[in-house]
């Protein structure tokens, strides 16, 4: 490479004392180097002037080709300067609806706030598919539901959601003051679930079980706001994120149950896969979180 560049520079100043001076080195040097790139190729690169030096034939056709390549040099050391000053790069992150809304966005502005040069791809996807995603290499990490249980994947826990189970005022008379409801109670409510397969899906039926009750959705929905919708409208009970239903039970459009046995908190975990190399825009995000911890 050294090679290269002294015949760069001498073929630019067409004067090998010039080309000494801007590489900072001796014109016995430069003269050697030269020298050792002709015999190594096996072509003479330039002809001695009574002043100077001329490129041959060959040695046009070599300049040519390595200022092209010290130029593709030159721009990739820039590019890789911006990335190291954090004013380029891409960070790409996944997670569901709920996580998005409750727990990342919040954190993306803060994030793009301070790193605005870092473009920020987001996937809306279910803990599987997030999964799968970091293990393909098409994300960096992703917001899940804990456990993960993938040989691929490292995760741990950065926060937890409590739960809780609401229907609309069509049911009121089940959100009084009474006895809390068993979950075989609340089994004879018409019940509005995520699709099955989902981490959610799986969390509340899981509920019931550990309480000997197996369930039936009659609403199977894709998003917790089509939840909430359909809640309000008085078809059934639904189990939402207490964070993502607060609002509405404040304003009286949804009415929390009280029942035997609580539902649990969800884990919401970080996952990358594991053993892949971190971008310096992850890198960024991941020291990011810990510093809004703080």
């Amino acid at each position: 490479m050294e090679g290269y560049r002294v015949f760069l520079a001498a073929a630019e100043s067409l004067n090998l004392t010039k080309a000494a001076e801007q590489l900072h080195l001796t014109q016995p040097s430069v003269s050697y180097a030269i020298k050792q790139l002709e015999t190594s190729l096996g072509v003479k690169l330039f002809e001695r002037l009574s002043k100077g030096v001329r490129l041959t034939p060959e040695g046009e056709v070599l300049y040519i080709r390595v200022q092209k390549s010290f130029a593709e040099l030159e721009s990739a050391e820039k590019e890789l300067l911006k990335l190291r000053e954090y004013k380029e790069g891409q960070l790409r992150i996944g997670a569901n609806g709920a996580m998005i809304k409750e727990l990342l966005i919040p954190l993306l502005d803060s994030f793009h706030n301070h790193y605005p040069g870092i473009r920020i791809q987001l996937v809306q996807e279910s803990t599987g598919a997030v999964v799968q995603k970091l293990k393909d290499g098409t994300l960096d990490l992703g917001f899940v539901h804990l456990p993960v249980k993938d040989e691929e994947i490292t995760s741990w826990s950065y926060e937890t959601l409590p739960y809780c189970v609401v229907v609309g005022e069509s049911f009121r008379r089940w959100a009084g003051g009474g006895e809390p409801l068993s979950a075989a109670r609340l089994a004879e409510l018409p019940l509005l679930l995520l699709s099955s397969g989902s981490s959610t899906r799986s969390f509340i039926e899981g509920w019931f079980l550990s309480q000997g009750v197996e369930i039936q959705g009659d609403f199977e929905l894709n998003s917790l706001d089509m939840l909430a919708e359909f809640t309000e409208r008085g078809y059934g009970a639904a189990f939402l994120p207490r964070s993502f239903a607060e609002k509405r039970i404040q304003q009286g459009k949804l009415l929390m149950l009280n029942t035997a046995l609580p539902l649990p908190d969800r884990e919401i975990g970080i996952a990358v896969r594991k053993g892949g190399a971190r971008s310096l825009a992850a890198s960024a995000f991941m020291k990011h979180l810990e510093t809004v911890r703080e």
